[in-house]
Parts: C-alpha cells; sequence; structure tokens
C-alpha cells in the first residue's frame, strides 16, 4: 500500500531542513524545533495541517523581524526545491500580509515558486485585495521564468484544487481573462496546462464568456488551439450543442443519423463489488465524409440513498471516415476508491457518441456472500 503523502513531513525530512537553517543562522535549535513540529497531534495531522504546523514553529525559530527571517529563508532557498517545501511560501501567505511587506513578499513568492509551488500562497493576498494582486499576477504573466508565468495562471484559478475558492472570480472572473489574454499562446505546455485548467474553472460558472473567448480565439495559434480545446472538456462532457459545433464534432444531418447502428454488451451482468466486467461496444458511422465522433461510456452509480449519479468515461475522440465500423472493450473495475463508493443494485451503462445515447445496458451490483460490502 502506497504511504500517505502527508509522511513526506518526517523527521529525516525536519531533521534536514533544520540542518541547513542551522547552517546560516547558528542561533536555530535544531532539537527544539523538530520537538514542537512533531508534538503528540502530529500522527493526527492531515498534510496541509502539517506544513502549516511547520511554517507557525518556524517562525518561532526565526528572527522577529519578517525581513530577518526572509534572509534566512532567501539564504537557503535554492537548496530547497520541490512540493515538501511548499512552506516556504506559506510562510509568507501567513506572516507577509501586512502593507509594509508588500514588495518582498511579492518578491519572495516569485522566488519560491520556481523552487516549489506559490500559487497556494498568492490566494490570501487576492482574497484580501483582488485588484492589487491581480496587477502583480499580470507582471508575473510577462516573466521570462515559465514557472512564475504559470503562477499568474494558477495562483488564480477560481476553483483551484487543494485551494480555498475564490468566490470574487467565480462572480466575476474579468480580472482572471487579463491574465490568460496574455498566456493564451504561451511556449510552455506547464503553462498552458494551467491556462487551460483556469478556463474550464470558468466555464463551470460562466459557460457563455467562454464560448465568447472560444469564438474570438480560435485559429489565431495552435497553442491557443490546444489551451481551448482543454480549457472547454467540462462542456465538452456535458455535449454542449455550441462548443460541439465549435470543435467541428459531427452533427445529424437532417433525416440521416451520424450513427446508423450501436451496441453495447456488458459481461458479466451480475457481480459483486470490487470486482470487474468487461464492456464491449460497436458503433456504425453514417455513409459520407469524415466526421469527428467522441466516444464515451457512462454509468449511472446507485448512491446510498437509492439516487443516481452518472459519471462519464472517455473511450475515444477522433475524426473517422464515414460508413467506418468503430468497436473495442474496455475493463471497467468496480471497486471502492477514495472518490467513489459503490453500492448494491442495477447500474444502467451508455454508450454516447457526441454526448447521445446510442446503446445502453444493466449491471447488477451485489454485495458478497455474507451481506457485507466487498471493499
Amino acid at each position: 500500500m502506497p504511504q500517505p503523502l502527508k509522511d513526506v513531513y518526517n523527521e529525516e525530512f525536519l531533521r534536514q531542513f533544520s540542518v541547513k537553517v542551522h547552517d546560516v543562522y547558528d542561533a536555530f535549535d535544531i532539537e527544539q524545533f523538530i520537538a514542537k513540529v512533531m508534538d503528540h497531534t502530529w500522527n493526527e495531522l492531515a498534510l496541509k495541517e502539517r506544513m502549516r504546523r511547520i511554517t507557525e514553529i518556524l517562525r518561532g525559530h526565526l528572527p522577529n523581524r519578517y525581513e530577518d527571517s526572509m534572509d534566512i529563508l532567501f539564504a537557503i532557498d535554492e537548496e530547497c526545491v520541490g512540493f515538501p517545501y511548499l512552506f516556504f511560501p506559506d510562510f509568507v501567505a501567513v506572516y507577509g500580509q501586512a502593507e509594509e511587506h508588500w514588495e518582498l513578499s511579492m518578491k519572495a513568492l516569485e522566488r519560491f515558486t520556481i523552487r516549489s509551488s506559490a500559487e497556494f500562497a498568492v490566494r490570501p493576498f487576492l482574497q484580501r485585495d483582488p485588484e492589487k494582486m491581480m496587477s502583480q499576477m499580470v507582471q508575473w504573466s510577462k516573466h521570462s521564468n515559465e514557472h512564475v508565468r504559470r503562477l499568474a495562471s494558477e495562483g488564480c484559478r477560481p476553483r483551484l484544487p487543494w485551494g480555498e475558492a475564490l468566490s470574487m472570480f467565480k462572480e466575476d472572473p474579468s480580472l482572471v481573462l487579463d491574465v490568460l489574454e496574455i498566456l493564451k499562446n504561451d511556449s510552455s505546455l506547464y503553462v498552458r496546462k494551467s491556462v487551460a485548467n483556469n478556463l474550464n474553472d470558468i466555464s463551470k460558472d460562466h459557460p457563455m464568456v467562454v464560448l465568447e473567448i472560444v469564438r474570438r480565439w480560435k485559429g489565431v495559434h495552435l497553442n491557443t488551439d490546444w489551451i481551448l480545446r482543454h480549457g472547454c472538456r467540462t462542456l465538452i462532457r456535458k455535449a454542449d450543442p455550441v462548443v460541439m459545433s465549435l470543435f467541428g464534432y459531427a452533427e445529424t444531418i437532417g433525416a440521416t443519423p451520424l450513427i446508423t447502428h450501436a451496441s453495447l454488451v456488458v459481461e458479466p451482468t451480475v457481480l459483486k463489488i470490487g470486482e470487474s466486467c468487461e464492456l464491449r461496444y460497436e458503433v456504425c458511422m453514417r455513409e459520407g465524409e469524415s466526421a469527428r465522433i467522441r466516444t464515451e461510456y457512462g454509468i449511472d452509480f446507485v448512491k446510498a440513498r437509492g439516487q443516481t449519479s452518472r459519471k462519464i468515461f472517455l473511450l475515444s475522440d477522433k475524426t473517422v471516415s464515414g460508413g467506418v465500423q468503430l468497436s473495442g472493450t474496455r475493463t471497467h473495475r468496480w471497486s471502492n476508491l477514495t472518490t467513489r463508493r459503490h453500492y448494491p443494485g442495477q447500474h444502467r451503462i451508455v454508450l454516447l457518441v457526441n454526448g447521445c445515447e446510442v446503446a445502453h445496458s444493466v449491471l447488477e451490483l451485489v454485495t458478497n456472500n455474507n451481506g457485507r460490502l466487498r471493499e
């Protein structure tokens, strides 16, 4: 079983970090720092709670002046690279909010994001003064370093995973769009992925705004087209008719359906939670011109109270010749996950082409022999 991510913060890591600090600040008490971080509550703390604990205890073991503390972190930050050092920008977010610290804190976030990431740390600054912080993000969007440019986009995502939601940008994304406009054909895939994810976030609250962006940006640059397609993935999964048309997905023409024949077979049709089934599908395209089709399967998962919730899984997304027959198999596991728990009952499984249901089958999920849900 994989080790929990929070275990990256262990005694060995803390000691290695403490030695780095002590090398440039001999008043740093290594043993006391480790003891206070890893107190009797340590084992109960989740990943982000451990990170914040390190931030808070570190503050008490560095000089009182924020500027002096930052000098120490600046002296070692080039040696502190990677995910575990997210507490460097977190230190800025917690203790660098005062107006007199603005320039120093911005310098620190710019430096630290290159070593780890400041995408979470900028959000308290955005909450406090969105316009001022977004002005800084515009500057960063023009930076020569791709990590800093990515921060300009990733930090202002309205729905950043693991980060606090930015309700003001969920309501009005205008300031965010100013940054994305600058980055819309960035040379770095790392940055383009962030821009696309930001657009996808915005599409969940303002689909019409994103559709208008697609109309303006589409065809400007190959990099921009990639961003738009990835950024509209939620709208595409929902088979929004406007976005499907914008991206060239085929539609029914007059009385001629897109699909002339389709089938979906599920085996076995009864299985226990934790087991797997095989899906076999076949789709026949109409004769004529080539067409862009997106083939998916959806499962109406039975929930705890008997209601259902559909989850969509991609099979293929490509341009095919008229009259072609597409077929394939897919194994689907019914094991419980941290993000999805399975419950017994009839699960409807559908085959979708460009968002339209073309075939379906039913699978019965049951408990094991002793009546307990199999994990």
